[in-house]
């Protein structure tokens, strides 16, 4: 197996953004979280998080964030995670605005079964 670096990042570099820390405050977060930035980015702030600020001032993905600012997954659920523990950002979980829909439901999940083979 050849090993290669995280993302053609630096490991040294992507341990300094996150603090030595290996997993995100907020266990909920997870790819189709999305980000929107409630406050402007302030004077001293971390340039990663000022980069986040700029790019959710719409709705933006957890995932589309990663490939935004190329920085892997992990480390940007930890930078959201600094984020939404200072105010500075909301995150809306798509299971949340589903309003109680339980994808296991053998009968809906019956019914899509039955709309697919119709097509």
């Amino acid at each position: 197996m050849i090993r290669r670096e995280i993302d053609g990042e630096d490991p040294d570099r992507l341990y300094t953004v996150t603090g030595g820390r290996s997993r995100a405050d907020d266990p909920a977060l997870d790819l189709v979280t999305l980000i929107v930035a409630d406050a402007d980015p302030a004077p001293g702030m971390q340039s990663e998080h000022v980069r986040i600020l700029s790019i959710c001032r719409s709705p933006t993905a957890i995932v589309e964030l990663s490939a935004e600012l190329a920085l892997p997954v992990t480390v940007v659920k930890i930078l959201v995670s600094d984020l939404l523990a200072m105010g500075q950002v909301t995150a809306r979980h798509p299971s949340a605005a589903r309003g109680g829909f339980d994808s296991r439901d053998a009968a809906f999940l019956k019914k899509v079964l039955v709309g697919l083979h119709n097509l």
